[in-house]
Formats: C-alpha cells, structure tokens, sequence
C-alpha cells in the first residue's frame, strides 16, 4: 500500500460566489468563479499541508473542466482518477453568501459530468493504493455514478483502506429530504471515519440538539471515529473508548465555505501516517486542535480552494491561541 496516500471520490465543480455579501442571488451585481466541491476541496487540503492527495472523478470536457483538473494539479493532487465527458458540462453552483457569511445554494446539474461516472471508468489502481478513502453523499444521488461509488468503496475497503464519509448535505440536490436521509444512511455502517456538521446532526436525527445522547443515536460499533463540527464552537469526538469536546477559533469570519472540508482535510493528513492517533485521546485532540485551527483560517477569506491554508499558517493560528 502506497504510504499515505488520502484519495478522494466524487464531484467538483465551480462556486460563482457574489462580489457583494448579504445580498440574494437576484441582487448580486456580479459573480467571482471559485473552484470548488467538497471531495476535491478535500484532496487539495492535504495536499496543502503537505500529505498525499489523489482525486477521482468526472469533469466535463469543457474550459471549467479543463481548468479543475488544473487547480488539482497545481496544488500538488494526482489527477489520474480525472475523466472528462464529452456529452456533459462540468456542474456550476451558485452561491450567496450571506451577512453572516453562511451560504445558500443554487446548482446547474441537469445532468453534469460528475453524475455520469460509471463503475467501469473508475480508476481501480488510484483506488487500491490509497491509506484513506474519502467520500461525501452527492455522489449518490443518481445512476450511474452512485454504483461507481458503491463499487469504489468495495475496492478500497478490500484494498485497507480506511473509509471516510463526510455526508455534506445540500438538499437542493435531492428529490426529497427523505430520500437524502434514507440514501446518507444506506452506506453509514460502512465508514470508518465520519464527520457531520452540527446542522446534518439535526437532520439525520431529527433533534435539535449536539447532546451526546442524540450524538449516540448515530454511532455504530464498526466505526473508529465519529465527529460533529460546531462551527466557529469547535467540535465534538467520540471513539470506541472516549468521548471529549475542543473549542474552536476566534477569527474574523468572512465566507464558511470549504471550512469543514479543510477540517477533513487536516484530520486526514494527521490520521493516515499514524493511525495509533485513533485510540489515544491525547494525541487525538491534538490533531482535532489542528483541524479546528485550519476550518477556522479557511473561514478569513472568499472561496473555499484559495483559502484553504498550509502547515505554517496553521501552526501559527495554534501559537496565537
């Protein structure tokens, strides 16, 4: 097994976010195009710090497409899992930003390249030399490319890869929030590692509430880890053996996106060369201190990709603290 190598499966596409925030999409005088999608924003967080990062997935044959596999390329992210479809566009998502810097969301998806992947097009080799599988739950959402995911899980789970899921809800996506639940859930026994958000917790449980008691409705004995982010509160953490909370950082917030992903991303990096990190509370909360550090720079600044921040200046941020 390649040493460390964190490959990352499913969709990226381009977020036109508003030159203005606090304004509806109607109102925007004008759009800044930011690379984006949580897999990939994922695989070029590693990378940024410094790990091992491969992507897979489709991109139209188009400029948007041709340039994605750009960005993933000059942020250091292997790009062989990369097709491009010729019948399909590479998906668009425009985003408002909020006064308060949380987003909304509207998708051009009808449908896009990356809904199109088919098992058989999957790249099995970057699969099968990957330490650490990541995935979230869009990919799931329609044929063909919610069998080409199930079959990517199955090769990299045979391979020993360790598997992590981030469901990254966005129902606008789905036909209904019914079926996004049933289908995040279809595969949750399955992971090792997963990471929801506190507002995925509310609506896979139905619970207002990050209590653990409500945490534990969602926990399996198979899983390693299970986390839920609080945003700008930090984060929660349970394992077969302990359970513990870490603040978050104080930082002047301009755009959320791509903080959970740059979470993910940072944890990963630290996990896949030392996965003793899993059953030792100490070490664990310093990695999660890590993570927390590197969502909260990503939140400084417009656009998840070019916010996404390196070693330095998270060590920084933990210094400051």
């Amino acid at each position: 097994m390649a040493k460390g190598l964190i490959a990352s499966f499913g969709e990226m596409l381009i977020d036109f976010v508003p030159t203005v925030s606090g304004v509806s999409l109607a109102e925007a005088p004008g759009f800044i195009k930011a690379p984006g999608g949580a897999p990939a924003n994922v695989a070029i967080a590693v990378a940024r710090l410094g790990g091992r990062a491969a992507f897979v997935g489709k991109l139209g044959d188009d400029e948007f497409g041709r340039m994605l596999a750009g960005i993933l390329r000059d942020n250091g992210v292997d790009d062989g899992g990369v097709l491009f479809d010729t019948g399909a566009r590479t998906a668009l998502a425009f985003v408002t930003l909020r006064a308060d810097g949380e987003r909304e969301f509207m998708f051009y998806r009808n449908p896009s390249a990356d809904m199109l992947l088919t098992e058989a097009e999957l790249n099995l080799d970057v699969i099968k030399s990957a330490a650490v599988f990541h995935y979230g739950s869009i990919s799931l959402i329609t044929e063909p490319c919610r069998s080409a995911h199930l079959k990517a899980m199955v090769v990299a789970r045979q391979a020993g890869a360790l598997l992590s899921y981030d469901p990254n809800l966005r129902l606008p996506l789905w036909p209904s929030p019914e079926s996004a639940r049933e289908q995040i859930m279809s595969i949750w026994d399955r992971a090792d590692i997963i990471k929801v958000s506190d507002v995925e917790l509310e609506f896979l449980t139905g619970q207002e509430s990050v209590e653990d008691d409500v945490v534990l409705t969602l926990w399996r004995p198979e899983f390693k880890l299970l986390l839920v982010t609080l945003g700008e509160k930090g984060c929660k953490y349970y394992t077969k053996d302990f359970r513990g909370s870490l603040d978050g950082f104080a930082v002047n917030t301009v755009d959320t996106t791509g903080a959970g992903d740059a979470f993910v991303g940072a944890m990963l990096r630290k996990i896949v060369d030392d996965q003793t990190i899993l059953q030792e509370e100490e070490k664990l909360r310093e990695v999660l201190r890590f993570a927390n550090a590197c969502g909260a720079i990503t939140t400084t600044k417009k656009g998840a990709i070019p916010a996404l921040p390196n070693e330095a200046e998270a060590v920084e941020l933990l210094k400051r603290d």
